[in-house]
């Protein structure tokens, strides 16, 4: 066509071509690729660990135990997540205050299914909001960046149509401060327009008209 666009596009596609040729991933690389591109080797990569209960309690051991598997995901650019799907399953069981409270005595900070949600989101680029309706709560994921009438637009697509405006507060403050009512008074509550990008945590009513 001419256009340069396309000839630097053709070029990049080349230098991917080469890559793949010699065995190589593109996901490590510095190229330029569309969008609309979905190349296999350009997704990332998580490994998922599934160990004993002794040696996970045991963290010392494991990390020389799989040290291939840690050196394999270095060098393709990937994470690891280590759990134990045993504990897993036994935690999954209790009540949350008991099952914190194992966790404490075990000394550790988070759930191995918690890692994994939180590292497969990190890893796909997406963060969450939540809205409140009632006495409902609800999560929703969007692409890092999105603006405040598309992550609307999430819900339902009237709501992106007829948007009017954000009213935001980071989820902490909302829980410290027990409710909207209450963050507005403290001047919490942001009222923000379409240019918003929606950052993760954030709790959101929605105005809109249709």
């Amino acid at each position: 066509t001419g256009e340069k666009r396309i000839k630097d596009e053709l070029a990049q596609l080349e230098k991917a071509l080469e890559l793949l040729n010699s065995g190589l991933a593109v996901r490590n690389s510095d190229l330029d690729l569309p969008q609309d591109l979905p190349l296999l080797t350009a997704k990332p990569i998580l490994y998922v660990a599934n160990v004993g209960e002794e040696e996970w309690l045991n963290q010392g051991k494991l990390t020389s135990k799989l040290a291939p598997l840690l050196h394999r995901a270095n060098s393709n650019g990937a994470r690891v997540v280590i759990l134990c799907a045993r504990l897993e399953e036994e935690l999954a069981q209790l009540p949350l205050d008991e099952a914190n409270l194992f966790l404490e005595e075990l000394g550790v900070e988070e759930t191995g299914i918690n890692k994994l949600i939180r590292a497969s989101t990190e890893l796909l680029q997406l963060v969450t909001f939540y809205t409140i309706k009632g006495r409902e709560t609800r999560a929703w994921l969007v692409p890092e960046g999105t603006y405040a009438p598309q992550a609307a637009g999430r819900i339902h697509t009237d709501m992106e149509r007829g948007f009017i405006r954000a009213e935001v507060i980071e989820w902490e403050n909302l829980v410290a401060l027990g409710s909207f009512a209450n963050a507005r008074d403290k001047g919490l509550v942001r009222v923000e327009g379409r240019d918003y990008r929606i950052n993760d945590g954030d709790v959101v009513l929605f105005r809109f008209n249709v």
